[in-house]
């Protein structure tokens, strides 16, 4: 007779070292100086060190791509070179993809089960853009003159800087690091500091996948040093940020001393809206994933949800009890299902949102409070909180929190719900839960968002499909992600007149 012994359950990775990436080469930090990066869910936990950059090191680096694009190498290769290497890294990332996850969720502290289909998103992303790097298309103009042709031509548009932040660090580097270097551009690129562990493993990926040396670079450290001087070099051509809105400000401000191109995916208060005719436990299995998916921090998580009057109190007896089964615990742990958030500045930035909440009279309905006792102590886990009957002029309703904060606004009827949804500076994203059709379509024409999801949240568009375009209205951002719309982000376009003789 034989026995089995179950697997032994996942552990955080820890002790990685990294060096900067520049020139192909990896390289220690000038000053010597080292970070770390603990684990989120026990900080007596070290998953890595890395290098604190200075202004020097990140010179070298811009220099690195700048004499990269400049020879042509890469820029004028045949757009099948570098299909081929988008797609190799495509393949590698999908035979990486269980080490991948553990160190992503280990760095950014969200569940396995969702770290793993951010690298699988990862990849396809990659796929994607190298079949799109073989259909860059241009323009012949030969019927408006007769003794002249014109052509419009598509070229990269030389070294971007790349910012990313750290809440999908794999998921948004891919976002514009593929369609970047599908036309042959070059990359600099800055993770945020809680989580740079996978973007240091997409340029080894990258290297590996045949990249020529300077194509891409990772250099790590402070905003104010890397980010700013990213931004601000006049050797850089464009910039491709996501992060806050304040912080998108600023590096407006930075590239504006050279006038260089940006792209900004910025912060959200996205409405999800639920009518009283709709499927009330799709809406509510919807609801909880726009919300409580990776904490909460979601630049477009469903963090006003607006229900119809006439079921609010069903519906939000029917979620309570749902969010109530959220087992929120180690990432490793195959059943949690919401881990900590990723630091202790962050779980203070949750715990200031919901005093605001409490002081402006919503009524808490659950949570509120920091996770303690074993297990949580040594972690920044954070309860799934809920509040009703909040105003939408409330802070928590009009500010992003970025934690797994709910906000439940009551609403009369269609107009009274579309206003509330526009009401808001931000413009990223949205859903509404309906049977009418009309309706639906009405609101998704009315709501004035980039993304609008109809009897679903998370859906096709932002996280599983490359192919649809992903960008806000307002102040959530300048341009637009993924699809053939995120690839024209990195292209300049020249128009090109021949006289006939």
């Amino acid at each position: 007779m034989t026995t089995e012994t179950a697997p032994a359950a996942p552990q955080a990775v820890t002790g990685k070292e990294y060096q900067l990436l520049i020139n192909g080469q990896q390289v220690a930090p000038k000053s010597g100086e080292m970070m770390e990066r603990r684990y989120p869910a026990n900080n007596d936990v070290t998953v890595a060190k890395f290098p604190k950059a200075s202004e020097e090191d990140v010179d070298a680096a811009i220099e690195a791509a700048r004499k990269a694009f400049d020879s042509g190498g890469w820029s004028n290769a045949p757009a099948r070179n570098r299909s081929a290497v988008l797609r190799r890294a495509a393949d590698k990332i999908r035979a990486e993809q269980n080490d991948l996850a553990r160190l992503l969720a280990s760095e950014v502290g969200k569940p396995l089960s969702e770290a793993g289909i951010e690298v699988s998103l990862t990849a396809d992303v990659f796929e994607y853009y190298a079949g799109l790097a073989l259909d860059i298309k241009g323009q012949v103009v030969s019927n408006y003159v007769s003794d002249a042709i014109g052509m419009i031509l598509k070229e990269p548009v030389g070294v971007v800087g790349i910012i990313t932040p750290w809440n999908f660090p794999m998921l948004l580097a891919t976002w514009k690091l593929a369609p970047a270097l599908a036309v042959g551009c070059t990359c600099v690129i800055k993770p945020a500091t809680y989580t740079p562990c996978t973007t240091y493993e997409l340029g080894r990926i990258l290297t590996e996948a045949g990249a020529p040396a300077g194509v891409v670079n990772v250099v790590t450290g402070s905003g104010k040093t890397v980010g700013d001087r990213i931004a601000a070099s006049p050797l850089v051509d464009k910039v491709a940020f996501t992060g806050s809105t304040e912080v998108g400000q600023q590096v407006m401000r930075a590239a504006a001393s050279n006038v260089k191109k940006i792209s900004l995916e910025l912060g959200g208060k996205s409405p999800n809206i639920v009518f009283a005719d709709a499927n009330l436990q799709g809406a509510v299995i919807g609801a909880l994933f726009g919300i409580y998916m990776n904490a909460g921090q979601v630049c477009q998580a469903g963090s006003r949800l607006l229900v119809e009057e006439s079921v609010h109190d069903q519906f939000l007896n029917m979620f309570s009890n749902f969010v109530n089964g959220v087992k929120v615990g180690d990432p490793m742990d195959p059943s949690t299902r919401m881990g900590p958030v990723v630091s202790d500045s962050q779980l203070g930035t949750v715990e200031s949102y919901v005093k605001s909440g409490n002081d402006e009279k919503a009524t808490l309905v659950r949570g509120g409070k920091r996770l303690t006792g074993e297990g949580y102590d040594k972690g920044y886990f954070y309860e799934p909180t809920i509040f009703d009957q909040v105003d939408n002029r409330m802070k928590i309703a009009q500010e992003e929190i970025f934690g797994p904060v709910l906000s439940v606004i009551p609403f009369k009827d269609a107009d009274e719900g579309l206003r509330l949804a526009n009401d808001t500076m931000y413009g990223l994203a949205a859903a509404v839960w309906t049977k009418d059709i009309d309706r639906a379509f009405k609101f998704a024409k009315g709501i004035k968002a980039g993304t609008v999801w109809i009897n679903s949240y998370h859906a096709a568009g932002t996280l599983g499909v490359p192919l649809m375009p992903f960008g806000g209205y307002k102040q959530s951002g300048i341009g637009r992600e993924l699809g053939q719309e995120g690839m024209e982000m990195f292209m300049e376009t020249k128009s090109v007149s021949l006289k006939l003789n």
